[in-house]
């Protein structure tokens, strides 16, 4: 269990706190590139570790993440004409290029403009694995390149990026995701039949530190009395991959995990094929809910956190997740359709900011001791001047996930190796 002290280290990520600080030093994932379609098109508020954000893709194509709030008379800029360049708030008409320059001071004469002396927050950005991406921190220190994530280097065809909006800590909707051991019964979608994943329900966790954090493995031991391990990898602050197979041609899935402010985070979900591009049909079925993406409302909005675009869940808290007790009893451990709101339903359920003082941790909750020691500790270093060497070493998280079944004898760790080699 952590302290309330601890937990607020843990959780909370506005700009100055310890682990608001450490976010700040990587490149993360600020939007789906989706959401800026074209150039000069609607802009997205959107909130970021606390921050009020807006973000717009210029006439040239190039994205701005800008402060959302014009330095005249803080109108918000959402409401402003994307044009020729810039964005102009709609209520005096001044103009802010990609850099959060002002450029253009309209209901000034022009003897009296100060539009040179004026600049909002902006943050540089890149794009790549259908994402944009963000780095918020000091500009002396800025990464020259994002992680080499494996789904952040294949084309756009070969990678479908979703997200959704959940109403929880960022941390606990990590600690989720690195927890091997619930897929035996949260995400068990047949009661009647015996899968490797729940014919053992009570795996084994071992861990092992890696350069880019750490892989959190589960050990089911199946009727056969071979093995059938689940390797997870996790890389700081909050990247994680889902345990897949074997197969060089397989599909891969992923999350990450970003703050929106202490309460709320979005919690991006990926699947990518390095070597080919995904089908419709597996597009269209992610779409739909089915596996780990979230069919969510893209244009809800939720004004509350200042948001204009939440991708927001349909199966939610507000629907009871639209739960189905006759499939629960017959049919599925939950009775809920779809993986992430499964997960939703249970880490929502903890509350905005889990009170982890309460927790019982058991051997099987290994690996999110280990996440909450490595993010702490990267977090303690940072506030003691020690910056953070994974943040500029982006080939450490060229890596990948991967599942197997051996023998009970066989070394699973060099199992592991062999099937966890980034290809691009």
């Amino acid at each position: 269990m952590l302290s309330h002290e601890e937990t607020k280290i843990l959780c909370e990520t506005n700009a100055g706190t310890p682990m608001g600080e450490l976010f700040r030093r990587f490149w993360i994932p600020v939007l789906i590139s989706e959401e800026l379609p074209e150039p000069d098109c609607t802009p997205v508020a959107t909130k970021i570790l606390g921050e009020d954000l807006l973000a717009f893709r210029d006439t040239n194509g190039k994205v701005g993440l800008v402060s959302a709030y014009c330095a005249h008379r803080h109108a918000k800029l959402f409401w402003g004409r994307n044009e020729e360049c810039g964005l102009r708030c709609t209520y005096h008409g001044w103009k802010y290029d990609v850099n959060g320059n002002c450029v253009d001071m309209p209901n000034e004469l022009a003897e009296n403009e100060f539009k040179d002396k004026v600049k909002i927050q902006s943050y540089p950005t890149k794009e790549a694995g259908a994402c944009i991406w963000a780095y918020m921190g000091p500009k002396e220190l800025e990464p020259a390149e994002i992680p080499y994530l494996e789904w952040a280097r294949v084309p756009d065809s070969h990678v479908q990026v979703t997200k959704r909006l959940q109403e929880n800590n960022w941390a606990q909707a990590t600690e989720g995701g690195i927890d091997s051991s619930h897929i035996s019964y949260l995400h068990n979608s047949d009661l009647d039949n015996i899968t490797p994943s729940t014919a053992d329900k009570s795996p084994v966790m071992q861990i092992a530190l890696r350069d880019f954090g750490f892989i959190e493995a589960g050990r089911r031991v199946q009727p056969d009395g071979k093995h059938y391990w689940r390797i997870r990898p996790v890389m700081a602050p909050s990247f994680m991959m889902i345990p897949s197979s074997d197969k060089p041609d397989r599909n891969i899935g992923g999350h990450v995990w970003i703050p929106i402010d202490d309460t709320h985070c979005w919690a991006y979900t990926m699947t990518w094929n390095a070597t080919r591009p995904l089908t419709q049909e597996e597009r269209d079925k992610n779409l739909e809910g089915y596996g780990i993406h979230c069919e969510v409302d893209k244009n809800a909005t939720r004004w509350d956190l200042n948001i204009s675009s939440a991708w927001s869940p349909i199966r939610n808290l507000d629907n009871n997740y639209m739960i189905d007790r006759a499939v629960q009893k017959t049919g599925t451990f939950t009775g809920i359709k779809g993986i992430g709101e499964q997960d939703c339903s249970i880490q929502e359920s903890m509350g905005g900011m889990s009170p982890r003082w309460e927790e019982h941790l058991g051997t099987s909750d290994r690996g999110i001791i280990l996440f909450r020691k490595m993010v702490m500790g990267l977090a303690r270093d940072l506030m003691e001047g020690n910056e953070p060497e994974l943040a500029h070493a982006p080939e450490k998280f060229k890596v990948r996930s991967t599942g197997f079944t051996i023998d009970a004898d066989a070394d699973w760790i060099a199992e592991a190796e062999k099937h966890m080699v980034s290809t691009v």
